[in-house]
């Protein structure tokens, strides 16, 4: 960041149009307005949305010159008038959606990196209500890998307890907070995985049983077998239409399935065997504010760590996006500001 008399200046990497590859540019430094805190940001982290949105292939439109990202983590600078929440010097981060407070989703609203500009960026001055705490034991890194994958999986494993069986998908940011949070709830994990390194380390994370859905593509039915026949109490769904037949196939009487994504094509569900099962399915949508802070309790009384990957330098950037495509990741990916 430069600083002059008349106005600082801060880097950041933004949208270009046609997909082409992430632009970087220095944007003044907007000082906080009544009810808004000037976030210092120290790391942010990559989601599967976020590869879209970059790529010009997003569900919504993204005007070229969006700074990308919804999560991050940081320092407050400084603090706007009224505001009550959050000091100076705080460490904070950032929520997936800025006005989802508690209760029920009204509607998407206005979202990181599509409507607003995210967390890209060196600095970023947002509403006092959009920001929560970091962990005490927690890393700027390690927060920043929070606010999407973290409270998506916790979300999706709402009412799991100690006998339940969980059946997670692949090895990326949300399956693996899924894995870790089912496991301080008492429930036994299995999970998929096409890499005998990969699988190793799931194990080692706490899932009883791992299947290499390439080399057994009926996974659902070896999900069966390893429950004596049963099946999951509940399939946290990464891939959408191309996975979900085998889910249901997985999935025990009276089941759940939590849609998390959509990222594998395929021909979709097996209406007639989902109705067998006497099965739910629930879309995911991240979480409230609410939920945030309430997940967060949990990770700072067990003092849960994320699993992060790989730690990009800031001038890198672009690197982790292409890294985040190769799809051989294990766990979060994060830019270090």
């Amino acid at each position: 960041m430069e600083t002059s008399k008349e106005q600082r200046t801060a880097r950041t990497f933004q949208v270009r149009s046609g997909g082409r590859p992430l632009v970087e540019q220095e944007r003044p430094v907007r000082a906080p307005a009544a009810g808004e805190v000037l976030v210092r940001v120290k790391a942010s982290s990559l989601n599967a949305r976020d590869l879209p949105i970059v790529e010009g292939r997003y569900s919504r439109p993204v005007p070229p010159g969006r700074v990308p990202l919804s999560d991050g983590a940081g320092v407050v600078e400084a603090v706007g008038a009224g505001v009550t929440r959050f000091q100076a010097g705080d460490r904070v981060m950032s929520t997936f959606h800025p006005n989802w407070l508690y209760g029920a989703l009204g509607g998407w609203g206005e979202l990181y990196g599509v409507q607003l500009d995210g967390w890209l960026t060196e600095y970023l001055a947002v509403s006092e209500q959009s920001l929560v705490p970091v962990p005490g034991h927690l890393s700027f890194e390690e927060a920043a890998t929070l606010p999407c994958a973290a409270l998506t999986a916790w979300s999706a494993l709402a009412g799991v307890g100690p006998g339940d069986t969980v059946l997670l998908q692949g090895s990326g940011g949300v399956s693996i907070f899924a894995l870790q949070f089912a496991r301080l709830a008492g429930a036994r994990v299995l999970a998929t995985t096409s890499s005998t390194g990969k699988a190793e380390r799931l194990h080692a994370l706490g899932a009883s049983g791992v299947i290499d859905y390439t080399a057994t593509p009926e996974w659902g039915a070896r999900a069966r077998e390893l429950t004596d026949g049963r099946g999951a109490d509940l399939v946290v769904e990464i891939g959408g239409a191309g996975t979900i037949r085998q889910s249901i196939t997985a999935l025990a009487h009276g089941g759940r399935i939590s849609l998390v994504g959509n990222l594998a094509p395929g021909d979709g569900m097996d209406l007639t065997e989902f109705l067998n099962r006497g099965a739910t399915l629930r879309t995911i949508t991240v979480g409230s504010r609410s939920d945030f802070e309430r997940m967060n309790r949990v990770i700072s009384r067990h003092e849960l760590r994320p699993v992060i990957d790989r730690v990009f330098p800031f001038d890198e950037a672009p690197g982790a996006f292409a890294y985040f495509a190769e799809k051989t990741h294990f766990g979060k990916i994060v830019i270090s500001h």
